[in-house]
């Protein structure tokens, strides 16, 4: 293998930022290039800050250099310095361990988190040197595969990859490897072939070996070209946590990173239940860490890295086995190590999960901020989206904040929900002004920071069929929302651009088709697109005219239950008439109890892979915020024909 390294250091002095590009980071691997390996590029499509933090590669990125038959490298979207000195140059894109040419790795693998990024995807894939579509890469060319929680609708950029990956990666990544390595030693370097023999791998799903059909202007399906080619292609779910301890040596960044501290995964999947989030739905069912593994993490983390603050990651951290216990020893092992003050940070927090003694346990350390998401302003909207937490659990959090010395604490909610009115949309100013009340009662200086987004609805969610609001219709709640907390001393208002919102619709839920849109995107410039300063939607909605397509039937058209979701294809464990009865459910403002304290409602997460749910508690915990003693009997209007729901 190559090195572009002599042409790229001596204009690294031209660029922001030169150590993105540079690697040498505590915790990289430096395996040998060796083309008896099976090479694997890791790279996320965004900039180095954002990328290197992200955990799921960084597992990856260890699990393959740890292989004998494999090796790995990262990568990252170059800035725009960087690309115009790449283009001008003739450098491709490059690993940061040995500044390999990308088209030289036989996988590049794509961590896809957000549909912005998908234009940053096509920009990687063109500056690899690499055909665009990959209809048009032949023999040894570098296989282009993507996973990550977009992926359960790839569609849109079911024409720019290999492979799609779906689910928990720890295992599969393993398989492609050997798949590769066979297909490699066999030396006869037939692509359809390996593609054939990587779409026999559970969970990974090769998009040119479907057709895709459309009736009247509308998606209508896809069609196995090939008989060996599955027709359901189901995720992947790692069963046991504890066998999976990684990443065992977190990378220490040589310049600052977003989320810049020891991240420690506590447990993945949720039962929570609330229909509008995507992660919570596809990524059950719940898998805790030994609490022993965690604090073990944490103290070589803390030892190797020098950082002096931790995050305990999850869904839902504060519903994790011995919480308490867990954070308390984790400050006594710092303590004991010498590592000096730290903070514990946790940085997904249930409302109803979070009281006097979380708190007491954090104000111990250094005091980081604090999030809650109630996500709705108002009861009638919280049984809708299946948040069941009540006003009293909110206020009883908050006010358990700010009586350990918490002065900010930020809430995050949605706009744009199923059946929302201006009436819910203010509820979320009196929340705000309700929390800053309690605060004030412990400093003066007591503030809220409200965080809003417009909602988009996500595949393999109860909410899949509801077409999302307008960009126009957003923008007049986030008005009203300012306009109304204006004159709230210490309540700030911040918002996600509507504009934005409309661009992720179109990449979230559209079929094949949007492929050319992205395209289209990309050649007028449209990279970065998640960064503000660099997004229009002038691009998006001209792409989509060029490309004959209509936003309001793709994005803000109610989807009916017997119509071809452009997903229908792939698995994410959860059968689809337990989506549709949950959609019901919602619309007839109907919660849904957590099922670790129910009886199973059959959702397909548990028993279709053969796992129980590993659990917080044995008993649900007090309060009502569990779906006991409600109201159910008030529905809302309807926006698609439903059918009786099932005895």
């Amino acid at each position: 293998m190559s090195s572009v390294w002599p042409r790229l250091e001596p204009r690294l002095a031209e660029v922001q930022k030169p150590a993105r590009y540079i690697g040498c980071e505590g915790g990289a691997k430096a395996k040998a290039p060796d083309d008896a390996l099976v090479s694997w590029l890791f790279t996320y499509p965004d900039t180095y800050e954002i990328g290197l933090p992200n955990q799921g590669l960084q597992i990856l990125y260890e699990i393959v250099n740890e292989r004998p038959d494999g090796r790995a490298d990262r990568s990252y979207a170059p800035w725009h310095d960087l690309e115009a000195i790449m283009r001008e140059e003739g450098i491709p894109l490059f690993s940061v361990e040995h500044h390999t040419p990308a088209n030289e790795f036989d996988a590049i693998a794509f961590n896809l988190s957000a549909e912005l990024t998908y234009t940053n995807l096509v920009n990687c894939i063109d500056l690899a040197g690499l055909a665009l579509h990959a209809a048009d890469r032949t023999g040894r060319d570098t296989l282009v595969m993507v996973g990550g929680h977009c992926t359960y609708n790839p569609e849109p950029v079911a024409d720019f990859v290999d492979v799609v990956v779906l689910g928990d990666g720890e295992e599969v990544v393993g398989e492609i490897t050997e798949v590769i390595a066979e297909w490699k030693n066999h030396g006869t370097f037939d692509r359809p072939e390996l593609l054939l023999a990587l779409s026999a791998v559970e969970g990974c799903y090769v998009p040119s070996l479907y057709e895709a059909t459309y009736a009247d202007g509308r998606f209508t399906g896809l069609v196995p070209l090939h008989p060996a080619a599955p027709e359901l292609i189901e995720k992947r779910t790692i069963a046991d946590l504890a066998e999976w301890p990684y990443p065992k040596e977190q990378l220490s960044p040589l310049t600052e990173v977003v989320h810049d501290r020891l991240n420690v995964e506590v447990f993945r999947g949720c039962t929570r239940g609330c229909r509008f989030c995507q992660a919570g739905m596809i990524t059950r069912p719940v898998r805790e860490r030994p609490a022993d593994q965690v604090r073990t993490m944490v103290k070589n983390g803390l030892e190797r890295t020098g950082y002096n603050e931790i995050s305990l990651t999850s869904l839902s951290t504060a519903d994790f086995s011995g919480i308490e216990s867990t954070v308390s020893g984790i400050m006594a092992d710092a303590d004991d190590s010498g590592c000096g003050p730290i903070s514990v940070s946790l940085p997904s927090l249930r409302v109803d999960a979070f009281g006097v003694d979380i708190a007491a346990e954090l104000q111990k350390g250094k005091r980081s901020g604090l999030t809650f998401a109630p996500e709705a302003g108002t009861w009638r909207m919280r049984q809708i989206i299946n948040k069941l937490i009540r006003e009293e659990d909110l206020y009883d959090a908050v006010e358990s904040a700010y009586s350990q010395g918490w002065q900010r604490v930020k809430l995050y909610f949605l706009i744009g929900l199923p059946s929302e009115t201006d009436e819910d949309t203010l509820g979320i100013a009196e929340l705000a002004k309700n929390c800053v009340a309690i605060g004030r009662k412990h400093s003066k200086r007591a503030s809220v920071t409200v965080s809003i987004g417009g909602f988009v609805p996500k595949p393999f969610t109860p909410f899949q069929w509801f077409g999302q609001n307008t960009s126009a219709e957003l923008q007049r709640k986030v008005n009203l929302l300012r306009d109304a907390t204006r004159k709230m001393h210490g309540v700030n208002i911040k918002w996600h651009d509507p504009k934005a919102t409309l661009a992720e619709g179109i990449a979230s839920r559209g079929d094949r088709r949007v492929g050319a849109v992205i395209e289209d995107v990309w050649r007028n410039g449209g990279t970065f697109q998640e960064w503000s300063e660099h997004f229009e939607l002038e691009r998006w909605t001209s792409a989509m005219d060029r490309a004959g397509l209509s936003i309001d039937e793709m994005v803000y058209r109610h989807r009916t239950e017997d119509e071809a979701l452009p997903w229908d294809h792939l698995s994410a464990g959860l059968h689809k008439d337990f989506l549709w009865e949950d959609w019901r459910d919602a619309i007839a403002e109907v919660g849904l109890p957590d099922c670790r304290w129910t009886p199973c409602y059959d959702c397909g997460a548990c028993t279709g892979y053969g796992i129980e749910h590993v659990v917080a508690s044995a008993t649900a915990p007090a309060g009502g915020s569990q779906g006991t003693g409600q109201d159910l009997s008030v529905g809302s209007a309807v926006p698609v024909k439903l059918l009786e729901r099932s005895k």
